[in-house]
Parts: C-alpha cells; structure tokens; sequence
C-alpha cells in the first residue's frame, strides 16, 4: 500500500510532506510575478497609469534601488551589491526550510525565496526591477511594487506571526516548568 502524501497546509504537513514540495510554492511566485511583468512590460509604456479603481492603478516603472527605491540613484554600484545580497539571503532562507518548522514559517521562506529570486531575475536580465501596482489615494501614494514584492511582505509577516507563536508556547512551557518545580 502507498504512503499518502500530505499537502502541505493540511494537519501534519510539517513532517510528511517533504520540503522540496514547498519550493514549488517558490517556483509559483517566480511564473506569476515574471508573468505579469512580462504582460506590464509588453502592454505599456513607461511611466503610463492606467486606473483600475479610484485607489489601484497599474503603471510600468523601473527600480534600480531597492524597496522604496533605496539607493536607486546610487551611480551603478548598488546592482552588483543587490545581486549579491539577494542570493546569499535566498540561501539562508533554503537552509533554514531545510531545517524544518511549522508550515506557517516554511510558507513564509519560500514566499520570500520566490520574491526574492522573482526580483532577482529582473536585477540580472534588465539591470532594474519592474513594478506595476499602485496604491494611491487623492495625491498621496504608495511606491509602486509588484507580485514578488507582495510575496516577500506577506512572507515577513507570516514569519514574524509563527516567531510570536513560539514565543508564546516557549512562556507557557517556563510557566508550567516553574509550578512543577514549585509543588511540594
């Protein structure tokens, strides 16, 4: 009879499911974001806005900098350095999937590993990053960003929620360590 396979959000996963299924999460990021910019950049010109909503537009733009276009005027140097930065953070972040956890912390690295390389790829082939969605709201607005970006945010956050879960069960476990030491 044959194993059955968990996927990986179901009960369990974390030591079923085997941790290059997780990377094809990272491959998914990678086909939509290139996907998308490739449709942007076909589709538009530089710089045009086309309204979506009254506050989402899409808009091709280029960043040669990083998030909010940090160093983006940098004089040439910051493209190596992003490479670089890039790849070893992608590595780190294989390592530690490779080290196991729960499936909230192995979605949030390989969503960061997709966007990251998402971006990379762009950094490489183009020398500058596309970005597409505009948020904006009367003459305010949010920097544009694009898929990979939004996949290394929700990525963030869902390793900053799992690092508040074991904080959480690492107190409870010193609470309950503490009255078994305490009790006559």
């Amino acid at each position: 009879m044959r194993e059955r396979i968990a996927l990986p959000w179901s009960k369990g996963a974390r030591y079923e499911w085997s941790k290059s299924w997780w990377l094809l999460v990272s491959v998914l990021v990678i086909a939509l974001d290139r996907l998308t910019k490739l449709w942007v950049y076909e589709t538009f010109y530089s710089g045009e806005v086309r309204p979506v909503t009254s506050f989402f537009s899409l808009i091709l733009t280029f960043n040669t900098g990083a998030a909010f276009s940090f160093l983006a005027g940098a004089g040439g140097w910051q493209r190596p350095f992003f490479i670089v930065i890039s790849i070893v953070v992608c590595l780190v972040l294989l390592w530690w999937l490779l080290r196991g956890g729960s499936r909230r912390l192995s979605l949030g690295l390989v969503l960061i590993i997709g966007g990251a390389l998402g971006n990379l790829w762009d950094r490489i082939a183009y020398g500058r990053v596309i970005d597409f969605l505009l948020l904006h709201y009367q003459q305010w607005s949010y920097p544009a960003f694009n898929i990979a970006d939004s996949a290394i945010v929700v990525g963030a956050v869902l390793l900053f929620a799992d690092s508040m879960r074991q904080r959480k069960y690492a107190a409870y476990e010193d609470d309950e360590r503490n009255e078994r030491n305490q009790s006559p």
